[in-house]
């Protein structure tokens, strides 16, 4: 007679891993359609929150988890893009930016001030890649579909002091990704231990015993 053997607990952690990010790389590109726009800011800067679920899976796995989630999530919304791929491209990056930074920083210091730390080093980080992502391949390409000078109007109609391609990255999209990656990452750090909580508590790093204060 045959006996099934146990996972061994390395393989049981991996497993488990690779489903749950999977479960959160599904439910980032659900959220990735379900975009919208925001008052302050032009109608081609749609908050979603999508780098939710990339975040939890950083802050419970590591930062190469988030990473992962943040690339399936583009290579499904591929399948409907509108931008040939550039959209797609740009949002990979500032989303790596986001969970990368904070995933390492809290990697560094497992407490609650890592998590704090982590998660606005995160915003800054995602911001600035947000400018050169913007200014050198999402710009450039929307202004193959209409004329640049009908986006900087489009800008002006609501800050004034737009007159430029580069003011459109300073004055419109550079506030909106800080607006964003403070608010997705003010939700992380609310929602982590709750998420955590849904399912049977498991090692975030199999070889590293969590640090007391962590999140």
């Amino acid at each position: 007679m045959s006996h099934t053997q146990p996972y061994p607990p390395g393989r049981a952690v991996n497993v488990r891993m690779l489903v749950i990010v999977a479960l959160f790389a599904a439910l980032s590109s659900v959220l990735m359609y379900l975009d919208f726009p925001l008052p302050l800011f032009p109608p081609f800067l749609k908050l979603d929150f999508s780098d939710l679920p990339a975040l939890l899976g950083t802050f419970w796995f590591g930062p190469l988890a988030g990473l992962a989630v943040a690339l399936v999530k583009n290579l499904i919304h591929l399948f409907v893009t509108s931008t040939g791929g550039v959209g797609e491209l740009a949002n990979f990056l500032i989303s790596a930016a986001l969970t990368g930074t904070a995933g390492l920083v809290y990697r560094l210091r497992r407490t609650r001030g890592g998590a704090v730390a982590g998660l606005l080093c995160g915003a800054l980080a995602m911001t600035l890649v947000g400018v050169v992502a913007n200014y050198y391949i999402v710009l450039p390409f929307y202004a193959k579909v209409m004329p640049i000078e009908t986006i900087v109007a489009m800008c002006a109609r609501l800050i004034p002091a737009v007159q430029t391609t580069w003011d459109i990255v300073l004055f419109s999209i550079t506030p909106f990704n800080l607006f964003k990656g403070a608010l997705v990452g003010g939700l992380t750090f609310l929602l982590y231990k709750r998420v955590r909580g849904l399912v049977r508590e498991a090692p975030e790093h199999p070889r590293r015993a969590p640090r007391r204060g962590v999140i």
